[in-house]
């Protein structure tokens, strides 16, 4: 269902400072978009579809979604669905995988800058589609995107045949910077268009500190864990519709089964990239009776906390990823809930076990020891 709300700044807008980045010392927060902040998940995916209907209106034909990690994998992910049920939809990822034909390309101001995107899925999709959509959640130069565009098109001549969309939750290009753009072959579509302003001074006199670091101890209890079907991950491309549909009817099945009353407070968690089956598990959580469902996800963005007024990151806890021993994750403005339900496409193994104890930890320190974690592995 799409939102008929009119999305201002004023709706989807905060600034928080970043940790230890020379590049980029602010960072634009997003409270709807289910990452940083606690979030409605159907407020989220409002949000998520109606940027996907204004594309559908001017892209009716677009058959192949690509959004951008960490961020923007649920975005692009709704923005599919909205296209149509047969889209395809790929993400890019920092994740390690064998036995892939690789495109890899620089998100330069990031705290993780090194991407990539599977060559054959995308490679696959486009002879069934005359528009493809890049989908992040803000552009704010465009130089991320014709980044990937200069090596996707290298790497698949069918490319520069296609028309290219670049849709974003928020947009603050610069005439030069839409120029620029334009110059790659990709015409640019947004929710909320932000005015000229200098966010870096809006935050530079705020005093931050560190996210805590969170250290398990023998007596952290572990979740209680639940084993998802195996499905393909958009990171080798899927069909929309049937990977929308896969984890709504898991969420509706948990609903029917989880012992949780209609008042209790529930947090479903994403990992990192992994946000768009928490937030369809969560919507079906909402639609089941649950009246206090909200989602957010762990990052592997280092950001300032801070007290001040309006600052939209309070607490923040760093943490042992769930994917890698040596990752560091974090996860921020934590509540107490009665009840936490952790969404991970992590593999199963060592890394997943460490990175739930140190999850856990943060999580009793924040009044929340009922946890469940649904693990559906990574692909």
């Amino acid at each position: 269902m799409v939102s008929t709300m009119n999305y201002t700044a004023g709706d989807v807008l905060r600034v928080a400072r970043r940790q230890n980045n020379k590049k980029r010392q602010y960072l634009l927060v997003n409270p709807l978009q289910g990452k940083h902040v606690p979030v409605s998940p159907t407020a989220a995916l409002s949000m998520m579809a109606a940027l996907g209907a204004k594309v559908r209106e001017a892209f009716p034909t677009a058959r192949l979604v690509i959004g951008f990690a960490e961020t923007a994998t649920a975005i692009g992910g709704i923005v599919a669905q909205e296209l149509d049920p047969s889209c395809t939809y790929v993400q890019t990822t920092r994740e390690q995988s064998r036995g892939r034909r690789r495109i890899e390309f620089l998100e330069e101001h990031s705290h993780a800058p090194e991407q990539w995107i599977a060559a054959e899925a995308v490679e696959a999709a486009l002879a069934r589609t005359d528009t493809v959509v890049f989908v992040d959640d803000e552009l704010s130069t465009g130089r991320t995107l014709c980044n990937i565009i200069r090596r996707m098109q290298e790497a698949l001549p069918a490319l520069r045949e296609k028309k290219l969309v670049a849709a974003s939750l928020l947009n603050r290009l610069t005439a030069a910077d839409t120029a620029r753009l334009r110059a790659h072959g990709a015409e640019s579509i947004a929710l909320v268009q932000l005015p000229a302003g200098d966010y870096a001074a809006q935050v530079e006199q705020i005093a931050v500190r560190a996210p805590e670091d969170t250290v398990p101890s023998a007596e952290t209890p572990a979740p209680h864990m639940l084993l998802a079907p195996a499905y393909p991950s958009p990171r080798g491309g899927v069909g929309i519709g049937d990977y929308a549909a896969h984890w709504q009817t898991l969420g509706r099945r948990l609903a029917a089964q989880l012992p949780w009353t209609a008042e209790e407070r529930v947090l479903v968690l994403g990992t990192e990239e992994c946000m768009l089956p928490g937030l369809l598990v969560g919507r079906a959580l909402a639609d089941a009776g649950c009246t206090a469902v909200f989602f957010h996800a762990t990052t592997r963005s280092p950001i300032g906390i801070a007290d001040a007024a309006d600052y939209p990151i309070r607490m923040g806890r760093r943490l042992q990823s769930l994917y890698e021993t040596e990752r560091t994750t974090y996860i921020y403005n934590l509540a107490a809930y009665d009840h936490v339900l952790i969404v991970t496409d992590a593999p199963q193994g060592q890394e997943l076990e460490a990175g739930l104890r140190s999850l856990c930890a943060a999580l009793g320190e924040s009044g929340c020891t009922d946890v469940v974690c649904m693990a559906a592995g990574g692909a």
